[in-house]
């Protein structure tokens, strides 16, 4: 045993060796990046940062300030229902595409094509498609149903719903993507096996098929809330945090606090509470997928 572990010590020693740049900028740049913006954001930091610690008082702060409540609202709605409605979506264009139809390329490629465009030109497109003078409204008017109203990025009760059909036309196709790829991992035999038993497909589907995806399943919930949190192209590109800033969102809020009101500060405490987020996501995610499998 001895003998054993410096030989696994050693072993692959020049790409390790090789990695030791990317590690130490790794741990310079992003780790010690955060860690600034984690101490810099108990300061009372303005234009330039100083070490003037003020405590939570940035915090205290934040959580009083009526936008940044209003960002939480947004992506607490936003992340639910694109959560749901991608996993749902995207399992079920997998599934019909697993059915080996005609033209599956063709479809997955389409499906998957909005996925490959900026999240900006995503916002242009649906902020067009959605504009109530050139739009569905207008489309759906001139055919001579002129008391139909569909104005979602105008309405400021219902705007977060107008950025969430935008992110679910651009993710949904990844999600259909991974999903596909876990499917097309499944044994033929179960399949066989489900049919010479005479289970149901959509059974099979629910209580076969989805347990066996579950690694799948964790990888595509980290994905999709990642990306939830930092939502923030599709908002400046649909609406700018409108009307008034009833679509803000907390990385629009940490943006503009720290380039436009120039509260370094206060943008640090937002990134902050962001990243304590992304820590509550990730850290079930590495037990599931790491301390289980390290326990046996």
């Amino acid at each position: 045993m001895s003998d054993a572990r410096p030989n696994q010590l050693f072993r692959n020693l020049s790409a390790k060796i090789a990695a030791i740049p990317m590690i130490a900028t790794a741990l310079c740049v992003f780790l010690g990046g955060t860690v600034w913006t984690v101490v810099y954001s108990f300061t009372s930091s303005r234009l330039l940062p100083k070490l003037n610690f003020v405590g939570f008082d940035q915090y205290e702060r934040l959580w009083s300030t009526r936008r940044w409540l209003v960002s939480i609202e947004n992506i607490a709605i936003y992340g639910v229902l694109s959560l749901i409605f991608s996993l749902v979506i995207g399992f079920m264009l997998a599934a019909l595409l697993d059915q080996k139809i005609r033209f599956e390329n063709v479809f997955r490629t389409i499906f998957l094509y909005p996925f490959a465009l900026s999240f900006i030109v995503t916002g242009l497109v649906w902020q067009w498609i959605l504009n109530p003078d050139l739009g569905i409204q207008h489309v759906v008017r001139s055919l001579g149903f002129e008391s139909f109203t569909f104005d979602p990025l105008y309405n400021p009760q219902i705007v977060i719903y107008g950025i969430l059909i935008a992110g679910l036309w651009q993710g949904t196709g990844l999600i259909m993507c991974l999903m596909l790829a876990g499917l097309r991992g499944i044994d033929e035999d179960i399949w066989k096996a489900a049919r010479v038993d005479g289970i149901p497909m959509w059974k099979t589907y629910l209580f076969i098929v989805i347990p066996m995806m579950r690694p799948v399943f964790i990888t595509t919930l980290v994905i999709i809330a990642a990306g939830i949190v930092r939502v923030y192209d599709l908002v400046v590109a649909q609406t700018r945090g409108g009307p008034g800033f009833a679509s803000e969102v907390p990385a629009k809020y940490v943006y503009d606090a720290m380039f436009f009101k120039q509260n370094l500060a206060q943008g640090f405490a937002g990134s902050t509470m962001m990243l304590l987020s992304v820590l509550i996501v990730l850290i079930p995610w590495a037990y599931l997928e790491f301390g289980k499998r390290k326990h046996g």
